[in-house]
């Protein structure tokens, strides 16, 4: 049995069985510890399954719950890329803002950026942003969605195409090495898409804790972000996907 051949018989025996023990893998195939981490490592690369310690289980794409339950999560984190982000957004920028926990937090921090001009779906960064007089606001209209305070759909897609500003700043639901940015909803993608076709800078937001997952549906390629910014330090391998990409990592 070729490489290729035993680990596409593990992905398959991972996804019917479930969590699965390294030492499992093993005894099936008749090979060493080391190989099957080998195989798993190349496996999870692929997006084929998730690597645990101890052996891996099946890759289950990410959703997202409330926008309050989002809000409560992680919040730490998310103060710590506002802070950052106000280092990379300069007084003067028109920008896109996208809807999110993370950019709500962040639109707290912007409000003290003078003279900025943002174009936003989020009626709630929209409000934060437009409290301060010398920063104008549009607020993009369309299909209104109550939970996350936000529009999107067509009417919102055709009108972002009227702006252009110089960066484009969004939030992913995760955000992965391999299939890059994604997000969990299907408009809130589209949005994110459009917004980065009439920006010159794409700006992306995201804690640690999203690195590595999958979501259903993707924004862009890794190499499609100008900008990356997360509360920590990503592991050597995600660090390296930045710099074949040509991301700057903040």
């Amino acid at each position: 049995m070729t490489p290729k051949q035993r680990r596409s018989e593990i992905a398959e025996m991972v996804g019917r069985t479930g969590q699965i023990t390294v030492e499992a893998l093993a005894a099936a195939f008749g090979v060493s510890l080391e190989t099957i981490r080998r195989d798993l490592g190349k496996l999870a690369e692929s997006g084929a399954l998730q690597k645990i310690h101890g052996g891996a289980k099946p890759l289950r794409l990410h959703a997202e719950g409330s926008f309050d339950e989002r809000m409560a999560e992680d919040a730490d984190a998310k103060a710590c890329i506002a802070q950052k982000l106000t280092s990379i957004v300069a007084p003067g920028d028109t920008i896109f803002v996208d809807t999110g926990s993370t950019t709500l937090i962040c639109a707290e921090e912007l409000a003290k950026v003078d003279r900025l001009t943002v174009i936003t779906n989020s009626v709630r960064v929209a409000q934060v942003i437009g409290r301060t007089s010398a920063n104008r606001v549009y607020l993009l209209g369309g299909a209104f969605s109550g939970d996350n305070a936000e529009t999107a759909g067509p009417l919102v897609i055709e009108q972002i195409g009227r702006f252009r500003a110089d960066r484009a700043i969004l939030t992913v639901a995760a955000l992965d090495a391999d299939a890059g940015a994604m997000d969990s909803d299907f408009d809130e993608a589209q949005v994110a898409r459009a917004m980065m076709a009439n920006a010159h800078q794409t700006v992306v937001l995201a804690h640690a804790s999203k690195l590595g997952r999958r979501a259903a549906f993707q924004i862009c390629r890794l190499d499609e972000v100008d900008v990356f910014v997360c509360d920590q330090s990503p592991d050597s391998g995600f660090k390296t996907a930045l710099e074949a990409a040509q991301c700057v990592l903040h």
